[in-house]
């Protein structure tokens, strides 16, 4: 080959390269330019909202006046029973899946395409599915408890194939590593496949807890409107992302307490986001340090 057809091919190559970073770059670009737009514009509407009275008061005039506390209150009830419910079950499926069943094997093949399809179900079918059974069924009714099984539900498929693609992508060989040092199978896991898959897991907490926060339809099947303090998880309670598709839809003048509460929402999840992510690092930093 000619050294004038090598320039050539290398000048193509460059310029593929330059089109391809370009491309990526306006993609990363519009991607931030839309947060940044919808944080402005909540800002720009709900900053003035925002106090201590807004978040310590209770509602009152259906939302208009007051603050959310009682809100804030449900909504902590219902991400934590989601929490305890969901995170150990998928945790456990996803150890099942990684470490206890054969590669291949039909019954985790199965199981693993039954989580990518309930993972990919509209959030009313579950908040149909949680109204039948944890509300009628078990007789819970409109209550915390019935809002809190039905985001597990939710949430379940997402943590555990998060979690178990971080345990897969740990080489088989610090397996045989620890087999050969005579370790046990929890020791392993605790020791050394956990910190490992730390942020896979850590990724897949975000998604969950995300998706469950900003969850509406399902509550409003499950959980309910009712807007005063729950006095246990057995009683309705709003949730934030309700309170706000309430404000905003059916509540004349509630416009600028739904942006108050929409920002109230972002900080949350920001925040938590944030532990999760720390909870991240320590467990990584654990995983250098051994």
């Amino acid at each position: 080959m000619s050294n004038h057809h090598q320039k050539l091919l290398a000048t193509g190559r460059l310029n593929s390269d330059h089109l391809f970073a370009a491309v990526v770059y306006a993609a990363a670009t519009v991607v931030a330019a839309v947060f940044v737009w919808v944080v402005l514009d909540l800002l720009l509407h709900g900053f003035a909202k925002l106090s201590w009275e807004f978040v310590t008061e209770l509602p009152r005039s259906s939302g208009r006046k007051g603050g959310i506390s009682s809100i804030l209150v449900s909504t902590a009830l219902i991400l934590l029973i989601t929490l305890l419910v969901a995170v150990p079950l998928a945790f456990a499926a996803a150890v099942w899946l990684s470490e206890f069943t054969r590669r291949g094997g039909k019954l985790a093949v199965y199981v693993r395409l039954s989580l990518d399809v309930l993972a990919g179900v509209p959030s009313i079918v579950f908040g149909l599915f949680g109204s039948a059974f944890f509300s009628v069924f078990m007789g819970l009714g409109y209550s915390i408890a019935a809002g809190g099984l039905t985001l597990a539900c939710m949430v379940l498929p997402i943590l555990t194939r998060t979690t178990e693609a971080g345990l897969s992508a740990v080489p088989d060989g610090w397996r045989q590593g620890a087999a050969a040092l005579g370790l046990s199978k929890f020791t392993t896991l605790w020791q050394i496949l956990l910190p490992a898959a730390a942020p896979s897991i850590a990724a897949g907490l975000m998604l969950g807890i995300g998706r469950a926060m900003a969850e509406t339809a399902a509550l409003i099947f499950t959980s309910g409107y009712v807007d005063r303090m729950p006095e246990s998880i057995f009683d309705s309670g709003r949730a934030l992302a309700v309170h706000i598709f309430d404000l905003s839809m059916n509540i004349p003048g509630g416009d600028k307490a739904a942006y108050g509460s929409a920002l109230i929402l972002i900080l949350a999840i920001g925040l938590i986001n944030a532990l999760a992510l720390k909870l991240s690092d320590k467990l990584l930093a654990k995983r250098i340090v051994a």
